[in-house]
């Protein structure tokens, strides 16, 4: 029977047995937290940007031939991603367009638009953290351009007015984030009235002919809808993802409508590239390369180095189908005998 007399002292064994019983449990609760917050920390925080090229091929041959000697201005419109201020100095994907940065991918070099238009000058009006309606406002400010120039407009719209105020203050037009859908509907009529009225505004400012390239917007959650990472501060938005395929939607149905807008899809592209980068399990998880294309900046929802050279390559791409298939299209030879 067990000794219930305080008086009888515990044997050093049974003390013993005692002590290593409250070190073991201590030790497996210290590795529980220790293992639990690397995992944590690892799949949350820790988000690795890479090195190396990223985002897809981009054929050489076209880059052989010149596509037009025409004069040619690249026009830049639109927010973070066209302003490109958040990356050095020739690392933007605008810049990148125009030339390769020192110490560009080697598999880049030379296949830029100063190579195909030995005729080309660039502006570049777009400014971080604006949104549509500031888009349409800086539109209706320019000039009209002189008839023996050609227009390459590059242009991002619709990323800011869907993330601010990161839940900081209730949602409003320009500034929607945490709304609901059936809130941000009339905010979504404007958004697709103005995208029509700026793009048929950006012809006009082109007598000589143009080219709008029209980037999608890229979602920073990977297709999750989860914003409730550690680092972003931001709230949980329900209908977060909805609202952004449907402003995707717009973006696309204002590409099909006009011939001379042609859809830059970044959309697709950088999923697996956001927040939930090194998540496995998730359905965009992208094995090759598991890295975060953003900047590291709490909230920043610009992309980063990497995240410039795949959107470099994207819209080269599409400018290559626009420009050329074995020789100049015969959009590019009108605008060119018309210079003649």
């Amino acid at each position: 029977m067990p000794n219930d007399d305080p008086t009888v002292k515990t044997p050093a064994s049974q003390k013993s047995r005692r002590w290593f019983t409250f070190v073991k449990y201590l030790i497996t609760a210290v590795l529980i937290i220790v293992i639990g917050g690397g995992v944590f920390l690892y799949f949350n925080i820790y988000l690795p940007q890479g090195t190396g090229p990223a985002g897809p091929d981009v054929p050489a041959e076209p880059f052989n031939h010149i596509w037009s000697e025409q004069k040619v201005m690249l026009f830049g419109i639109g927010d973070n991603i066209t302003d490109g201020s958040s990356v050095r100095e020739g690392f933007s994907y605008f810049q990148r367009l125009v030339q390769n940065p020192p110490g560009d991918s080697p598999d880049m070099l030379g296949r830029n638009l100063s190579t195909v238009f030995p005729n080309l000058t660039t502006t570049n009006t777009a400014s971080s953290w604006s949104n549509s309606i500031h888009h349409r406002e800086a539109v209706e400010m320019m000039s009209r351009h002189p008839e023996d120039l050609m227009g390459i407009v590059v242009m991002s719209t619709g990323l800011n007015e869907i993330l601010h105020s990161y839940g900081k203050e209730p949602p409003a037009e320009g500034a929607m984030y945490g709304a609901s859908l059936e809130q941000a509907l009339p905010w979504m009529d404007n958004f697709e009235k103005r995208m029509s009225e700026m793009v048929a505004q950006i012809k006009h400012l082109f007598p000589g002919g143009c080219h709008i390239f029209l980037a999608n917007i890229y979602d920073l959650t990977d297709g999750t809808g989860n914003t409730t990472a550690w680092f972003t501060k931001a709230p949980p938005w329900p209908d977060g993802l909805s609202i952004l395929e449907a402003y995707n939607q717009i973006i696309k149905e204002c590409a099909d409508k006009y011939e001379y807008v042609h859809l830059v899809d970044i959309h697709k592209p950088f999923l697996g590239h956001g927040i939930h980068c090194k998540k496995f399990w998730i359905e965009s998880y992208t094995r090759d390369d598991p890295t975060f294309w953003y900047q590291s900046k709490s909230q920043d929802p610009s992309a980063n180095e990497r995240g410039h050279d795949a959107i470099r390559r994207l819209f080269l791409n599409e400018m290559i189908k626009v420009f050329y298939d074995g020789k100049i299209t015969p959009v590019a030879k009108e605008a060119s005998n018309g210079r003649d």
